[in-house]
């Protein structure tokens, strides 16, 4: 009797092989091949899943993004049944933030991932529908936390998309010196300046 497999399973498995591919040698090598040589199958196998190179990384891109937004998301609840300028509410806020960061294994193959396409999308068109989707999608989070943190100030959504842009920019900058600098920029570390930009935000 032929083994039945899992079609949404092995696209999974070959999904991982493309993040183990870039996480350590980088998104150039995530070649057909090289997926197929990580994953344990042969090129046809994964051909079988996957048409061509683009369509299998689209796929995975949109994977990272799915994973980045669906652990912000499943973190939102906490931050909105705690009340603003409480040490809960705060602790809320750090902890949906750093589901953004490299703070763990898991979370540091995600950045890496996701930083990589971000950065791809520039000169690979096919990406950039994409890239666009993981902007917007992070971007609408942030300005939830943004919105329950800044004070009406009377300047409008104006001075809110300020802060919500500063606020992605920090994230960005943290993300990115945590994946080069881990020694340095430590989960720690991240808490901290994360924790001192939230101070500024309620001043």
């Amino acid at each position: 009797m032929p083994k039945i497999v899992d079609a949404e399973a092995r696209r999974a498995e070959i999904v991982d092989a493309v993040f183990r591919i870039i996480a350590v040698d980088g998104l150039e090598r995530a070649s057909l091949r090289e997926v197929a040589d990580e994953a344990g199958l042969a090129v046809g196998s994964v051909r079988h899943y996957f048409a061509g190179s683009e369509e299998l990384l689209s796929h995975s891109f949109a994977a990272v993004v799915d994973r980045i937004t669906g652990r912000l998301t499943a973190a939102l609840p906490a931050m909105a049944a705690s009340k603003p300028g409480t040490g809960t509410h705060r602790e809320a806020v750090l902890t949906l933030l750093g589901e953004f960061l490299p703070l763990d294994e898991e979370r540091a193959v995600d950045a890496c991932v996701w930083m990589a396409f971000k950065n791809a999308a520039r000169i690979r068109p096919f990406l950039a529908a994409e890239a666009d989707r993981s902007h917007r999608e992070v971007a609408a989070v942030v300005g939830q936390v943004i919105t329950a943190l800044v004070p009406d100030d009377g300047g409008g959504q104006q001075s809110l998309a300020v802060e919500a842009e500063r606020l992605l920019a920090t994230l960005d900058g943290l993300c990115m010196h945590a994946l080069l600098q881990p020694a340095w920029m430590t989960a720690q570390m991240c808490h901290d300046v994360l924790d001192r930009h939230l101070q500024s935000l309620a001043a």
